[in-house]
């Protein structure tokens, strides 16, 4: 599974490479939540990385960006509770203005 989420990682950083937020950057701070969203963890250090990205996507063309890469990894990574997905943000404290999900239409995200 670690290798899975590496090559998606790679992929991400080699396919958003001239944004300004790539998929990278927005795995790196959402990888804490994993177990959390998974079930087999508590919150821990989730929120800080979720509001980091949240700090980072404050243009539409990031916001866009973390939307993508949110909905691609919601949809790749097996196990996810997308429940406990869409209710991250506000677990966290953070308004956000798309729901992850794998559904998300992120071509309306501004």
């Amino acid at each position: 599974m670690a290798g899975k989420i590496a090559c998606f990682v790679v992929l991400c950083m080699v396919i958003a490479h001239t944004e300004a937020l790539n998929c990278g950057q927005v795995t790196s701070y959402i990888i804490p939540c994993l177990g959390y969203l998974r079930g087999t963890a508590p919150l821990g250090g989730c929120c800080g990385g979720v509001r980091n990205l949240a700090s980072a996507a404050k243009s539409t063309p990031d916001r866009k960006t973390a939307c993508t890469c949110l909905k691609s990894a919601a949809g790749a990574i097996s196990g996810i509770n997308y429940s406990k997905a869409a209710g991250l943000p506000s677990t966290c404290g953070v308004n956000i203005p798309y729901k992850i999900s794998p559904s998300t239409d992120c071509s309306k995200v501004t």
